[in-house]
């Protein structure tokens, strides 16, 4: 069953065709790509689109697509969905996001995550939800906090980022659902 929370501002959704442009200038842009290893091409971002739609077709759920409902206007993706065997965490279920510019400091991320949550803990039932970062990112940090996520006292290396990167060493955010304080959180 596919899942699409909505808020009061957005609407999660599954991905469409007309979101790759978007979402392809978004993988393009310096800013938006700070605390990644590289900016996406148009294949690799297209690659990425193909990736979340599968993981939605799989479980119904996982990094939406996210418009603004005043316009309907594609602003990035925000979303929970399982890691990669490779993390030093997994089994897991990771929340993350990723937003344009123009999109920042308006509280779409943390409203957005608000409604993965929401789907992780009173529909699915997860027992924890993680997120993690480069300590070099303090705005997802600072997202991650006002989610009510704890940060884990110890880092990581994230295994797909090279070696010598400064954006190799990741924080862990988690967050149980004891601790989930629902809507309002």
């Amino acid at each position: 069953m596919l899942i699409e929370p909505k808020t009061e501002r957005l609407q999660l959704r599954n991905w469409r065709d007309s979101d790759r442009g978007p979402f392809a200038e978004m993988n393009a842009d310096p800013r938006v790509m700070e605390h990644f290893p590289a900016l996406l091409s148009r294949a690799e971002s297209d690659a990425g689109v193909d990736r979340q739609l599968a993981h939605i077709e799989k479980y119904g759920w996982g990094f939406w697509a996210v418009e603004r409902l005043e316009d309907e206007k594609f602003i990035g993706f925000v979303g929970i969905k399982h890691v990669t065997d490779d993390m030093p965490f997994a089994p897991a279920v990771e929340i993350g996001w990723r937003l344009g510019t123009e999109y920042w400091g308006q509280g779409y991320a943390t409203e957005a995550a608000r409604a993965s949550l929401r789907v992780a803990f009173e529909q699915l039932e997860l027992p924890e939800v993680v997120s993690f970062t480069p300590l070099t990112n303090l705005r997802s940090q600072a997202v991650m906090e006002r989610l009510g996520m704890r940060r884990a006292p110890e880092t990581f290396e994230h295994p797909l980022v090279p070696v010598a990167s400064p954006l190799r060493k990741h924080c862990l955010y988690q967050l149980d659902r004891d601790r989930w304080c629902g809507p309002a959180a």
